[in-house]
């Protein structure tokens, strides 16, 4: 099945299941702060597993206690898609495991 982007009203109709998550220039973005740079780096191992099983990866930035990401989908023009979705819900599920807020 081809990925399709998503329209304006589709994107804000499924960020309201995100809590934290917004739509910026075109983009899916959430940051994370967490307890120590330890549990941050950690998180960010975890998030590449899950890129990496979905063959669908994010601008992913690690800073002291933070982790920040932004997706969005290449092959239909950086728009944002079904895939960006899921892999934002993978994310939030793991998230609390690491005390992420």
């Amino acid at each position: 099945m081809a990925v399709e982007p998503l329209s304006q009203q589709e994107i804000e109709d499924r960020l309201t299941e995100l809590p934290g998550w917004s739509a910026d220039d075109d983009r899916l973005v959430r940051a994370y702060r967490l307890d120590s740079h330890f549990a941050a780096a950690a998180l960010v191992v975890h998030i590449a597993r899950i890129q990496d099983e979905l063959d669908h990866h994010s601008d992913l930035t690690l800073g002291y206690n933070t982790v920040t990401l932004a997706v969005n989908t290449h092959s239909v023009g950086g728009a944002v898609t079904a895939k960006d979705f899921e892999l934002a819900r993978r994310v939030e599920d793991i998230a609390p495991g690491h005390g992420a807020h």
